[in-house]
């Protein structure tokens, strides 16, 4: 059954279409109360509204930090309908009936993104307006409460089908709405509060939610949480799928860790072909020769402009999606041909700087990898020292190895992925994999690095690649028995570089 509505408190920061409300109020004669800005708003309107001061007799205070927080504003509100005690109460203290509140909450999130003065984010922290959140929601049975101004139309189209009433279901889920509103809010602050303190808790809310097709497998439902227009500007194409998205964020992070330009070719997170090269063009011809097979229906991600001519190569490709931080108008032309290629524009590194993820009956929490291990801190191990040649080449393979899952082996030959092993049981099915791969694409491993995520427990690796003309090693080191590998390559005249950072990838 539908209750009418014969009184409101406002009380806003944002006042965009609020008009339309206060007009569709007025239209029910529903006595308007309100504070501060709200109120001159609601005046400028010609609309009457009472002074939340005037009802409570008490001036708002302390530079406004206390407005509303007053037995006349929170009695009108908590006081419930069916219990005689309570509107007795309300009768004997000449409290009114408050049927709805419409409250937002000062910009906390905005305020902290655009300064790093703390009082200024302090000042921003509500009380009040959380307050009157809480007390509307939980006494939904016979209030009404709007706390955010997302839910405006909702609620304008709420009061406009119902005559200016609400039924029980329309509050119990706007009352939800509510506690969701505010619970963010409060993690937020916590988490504000939490970035020294590093408590042990984990608190994360995201109110952006996106419906996918489907989760990794059709009969699995898919949500993403977030805002992605942060990230990247969809330019064209069909909705990303679930593991499109897991297949973004591989390729960009990949990409991004190079400062040449670089190509990145991915199947299911995992780079089967990635080049470097004085132009875009070329490192995306040497990305796709290093696995023309598996490049197909792969997510592409490039670290420059997509030129015409990098356009007309890849257009000769079937992929799924391709990232890029910007595109030629005629280059996006050519690519924009077949209808349900994504194309996405870069926006920046929005890298967070924690990931999660679910497990059994809680959430693993960790830094991300964000190491980048440079030739200046290699440690040689071997008699031999690699040359500037394969020091290049090492690094460029240690960033490969490292977005490979593990067990992980990169094969890399003038800046570019001839080989690779991932996810395999042993590091030797790794190893043979990635020679495989290099001598089925016409590869010569001969004079070529392999980098390895993490040690060797066992010179085995380094035998089988001395064998197949790899002549510079690079692993982290650690193992009891790294002297083995070490005395290996020794015998073999090889080189061999510890870098001290393992990056397992499971």
């Amino acid at each position: 059954m539908s209750k009418p509505i014969r009184s409101a408190l406002i009380s806003v920061y944002y006042k965009d279409k609020l008009d339309l409300i206060v007009r569709e109020l007025h239209k029910n004669n529903v006595t308007i109360y309100s504070t501060g800005g709200t109120l001159q708003f609601i005046e400028s309107l010609g609309v009457p509204v009472v002074a939340v001061d005037a009802l409570t007799g008490f001036p708002e205070i302390l530079g406004g930090r206390v407005k509303t927080l007053h037995p006349k504003v929170f009695g009108g509100i908590l006081a419930r309908r069916d219990n005689p005690s309570d509107v007795e109460q309300l009768k004997q203290h000449d409290i009114p009936e408050i049927d709805l509140v419409i409250v937002d909450l000062y910009p906390f999130e905005e305020t902290v993104k655009s300064t790093q003065n703390e009082q200024e984010i302090i000042e921003k922290i509500d009380i009040g307006g959380i307050a009157l959140i809480r007390a509307t929601a939980k006494n939904f049975k016979d209030t009404l409460i709007v706390a955010s101004r997302n839910q405006y139309e909702e609620l304008l189209a709420l009061l406009q089908t119902k005559n200016g009433g609400s039924d029980l279901e329309d509050r119990k889920v706007f009352a939800a709405k509510a506690f969701m509103t505010s619970s963010h809010y409060d993690t937020l602050i916590f988490n504000y509060f939490n970035k020294e303190l590093a408590l042990p808790v984990f608190k994360q809310s995201i109110l952006d939610a996106k419906t996918l097709r489907y989760g990794e497998n059709p009969h699995q439902k898919g949500t993403f949480y977030g805002d992605l227009s942060e990230v990247f500007e969809i330019l064209a194409g069909k909705e990303l799928s679930y593991n499109n998205l897991v297949d973004v964020e591989a390729s960009i992070n990949l990409a991004a860790e190079f400062t040449e330009p670089t190509f990145a070719i991915m199947k299911h997170t995992n780079s089967c072909g990635l080049a470097s090269r004085p132009a875009i063009s070329e490192a995306y011809a040497a990305a796709l020769a290093c696995d023309p097979t598996s490049a197909f229906g792969g997510v592409l991600a490039a670290n420059r402009t997509i030129d015409v001519a990098t356009a007309k190569e890849v257009n000769n490709l079937f992929f799924e999606v391709l990232t890029a931080p910007d595109y030629e108008p005629e280059a996006l032309q050519i690519l924009m041909q077949k209808k349900n290629r994504i194309l996405l524009k870069l926006k920046k590194d929005n890298k967070p700087a924690k990931m999660f993820k679910s497990l059994l009956n809680g959430v693993l929490e960790q830094d991300v990898d964000t190491i980048s291990d440079k030739k200046e801190s290699f440690k040689v191990a071997t008699e031999k020292s690699p040359t500037e040649k394969e020091l290049s080449d090492l690094e460029f393979a240690i960033v490969a190895v490292k977005h490979l899952k593990s067990n992980g082996i990169a094969i890399v030959k003038d800046k570019q992925l001839i080989g690779m092993g991932c996810g395999q049981t042993s590091r030797v099915d790794s190893l043979e994999s990635a020679l495989k791969k290099a001598k089925a694409f016409g590869f010569d491993t001969k004079g070529s690095v392999m980098a390895s995520e993490a040690f060797f427990p066992f010179p085995d690796c380094v035998n089988i690649s001395h064998e197949a003309g790899i002549t510079a090693i690079s692993q982290p080191g650690g193992s009891i028995k790294d002297q083995d590998s070490i005395n290996a390559a020794n015998a073999n005249g090889q080189a061999m570089v510890m870098t001290g950072v393992r990056h397992f990838k499971h």
